[in-house]
């Protein structure tokens, strides 16, 4: 495609393009798939895109089922969850990323993840087995749990339920 045919495709279309293009990759929530339309990269002749263009663009993948903000709340749940992030964590990142409060919140109770067993592969998976029994160690495996995402409650249930 040469450079000479671009000017003359709208700017919708150009708009269109590019949704189609970021969602081919992965899912987005709605509220990042328009600021990444919204952006105007280096290089880029025109201005910033038209409001109602991103609007009509939005509409559109929203009318064809590539936009969905629950399906997206879902795997990135999953996603993050498998790299070893707890609820805590996902949530706020999901909150971050433009999803309700309530959408969250049911993505989060759909989701079969055993939020215990997670902070208990990680906590192994970093400071070996046995955890660590002394206090200042104990203290060292919750403040990385924490930071992690894990709830204190699932932190303590792993010194009651798997302590040796």
């Amino acid at each position: 495609m040469s450079d000479s045919s671009s000017p003359r495709r709208s700017p919708y279309a150009r708009l269109f393009d590019r949704a189609t293009r970021v969602l081919a990759m992965r899912d987005h929530s709605e509220q990042e798939l328009r600021k990444k339309l919204s952006t105007v990269y280096p290089g880029q002749k025109d201005e910033s895109p038209a409001p109602e263009d991103i609007e009509k663009v939005i509409a559109s993948c929203l009318e064809q089922h590539w936009l969905n903000d629950a399906r997206f709340a879902r795997q990135f749940i999953a996603s993050r969850a498998r790299k070893g992030y707890g609820s805590r964590r996902i949530r706020q990142e999901l909150q971050q990323k433009g999803i309700s409060r309530e959408l969250c919140d049911a993505a989060m109770a759909e989701c079969e993840v055993d939020w215990t067993q997670a902070a208990w592969d990680q906590a192994t998976k970093k400071y070996g087995e046995p955890l660590p029994t002394l206090f200042a160690e104990k203290a060292k495996v919750q403040r990385f749990l924490l930071y992690r995402g894990f709830l204190m409650e699932d932190i303590q249930e792993i010194y009651r339920n798997f302590a040796d």
